[in-house]
């Protein structure tokens, strides 16, 4: 069966860390792009971050810039997201997905997992 777990979310302060994992099961997540969206309650859910199936080109939304690493672990057929310095505004469900295409554009991914997550708060 084809399907993405995610794992690590939770509630944290502002400025503090959390790392999402995306692992798949049933196929390789190096074979396609893997994209990170959030979804947060009453907005488009948003795409945050993505690295690519050819040559791990990575993406990065301007908010998150700086601040996010997405990254690969080959041995664990698994995607990273590596989130610091956290605000209120990261505050969402965060979905991976894979897929081939424009990085964060929904219609990319026909893959999706069924999201974590993440509050930062006081």
């Amino acid at each position: 069966q084809v399907q993405l777990v995610e794992s690590g979310g939770g509630s944290v302060q502002p400025g503090g860390s959390l790392r999402l994992s995306c692992t798949g099961s049933g196929f390789i997540l190096d074979d396609y792009l893997i994209g990170w969206f959030r979804q947060a309650p009453g907005k488009e859910r948003e795409g945050v971050s993505a690295i690519s199936g050819s040559d791990d080109s990575t993406f990065y939304i301007d908010s998150v810039k700086g601040r996010f690493t997405i990254s690969r672990d080959y041995a664990k057929n698994t995607v990273n997201l590596q989130m610091n310095s956290l605000k209120p505004d990261d505050t969402a469900v965060y979905y991976c997905a894979a897929g081939s295409g424009p990085p964060f554009v929904v219609g990319t991914y026909h893959v999706w997992g069924r999201g974590t997550q993440v509050t930062v708060s006081t």
